[in-house]
């Protein structure tokens, strides 16, 4: 099961200090509720929602470590497309997993999945035992959704402001956190699906 999906930013931006990363949009499919204990249990559901923020912050700063190191590895900086171009953004992004002890920042052992196009990461926090190559093909199905209709390359996009349409595409792509199996003509149907539903 996935836990969490999450967009970020990758690169620094000027209103971020140089290791920091600013958090776009989280959706939570699994909160920890069931695991918490003693002290956990009397926060507020205020208190308990800031918790789980700040372990999704966590998560994208990790992430963007890592996102920083395969940039400097591979030797070239990332490309800059243009609205219009984001089939060939999606083409030239670095993708990658992360590993999270447990207890950083999840209770349990976890896999972050993530794919960085341009200043953006797209990232995807998965149970230890779920598929990896699955959870990549969603995670790149829904990334170049999100890029497509939401034309999230151009200046100043406004992810918060589109959430809801995000929260329909995780509704169809990736039910209740669960990672869908697709033959052809189901994915078809899929595709229809949401490119109907973007369009209103």
């Amino acid at each position: 099961m996935v836990r969490c999906f999450l967009i970020h930013t990758v690169c620094p931006l000027s209103a971020l200090s140089a290791g920091d990363s600013r958090l776009l949009y989280c959706r939570l499919f699994a909160p920890e509720d069931g695991l918490l204990t003693g002290q956990l249990r009397e926060l507020s559901p205020e208190e308990r929602r800031l918790l789980r923020m700040e372990k999704a912050a966590v998560v994208a700063r990790q992430v963007r470590s890592a996102v920083s190191l395969s940039r400097d590895a591979s030797g070239r900086p990332p490309m800059e497309a243009l609205p219009g171009e984001e089939a060939l953004a999606l083409q030239e992004a670095s993708s990658g997993v992360v590993r999270l002890r447990a207890g950083d920042p999840f209770s349990e052992e976890m896999s972050a999945l993530w794919l960085a196009v341009q200043s953006l990461g797209f990232t995807l926090v998965c149970e230890p035992h779920e598929n990896l190559l699955l959870a990549e093909g969603t995670l790149r199905n829904l990334t170049r959704h999100c890029l497509e209709h939401l034309h999230m390359l151009g200046q100043g996009s406004e992810v918060l402001l589109r959430s809801n349409r995000i929260d329909a595409l995780l509704s169809r792509l990736l039910p209740h956190g669960q990672l869908l199996f697709l033959n052809h003509r189901f994915a078809q149907s899929l595709e229809k699906d949401v490119a109907a539903y973007m369009a209103k």
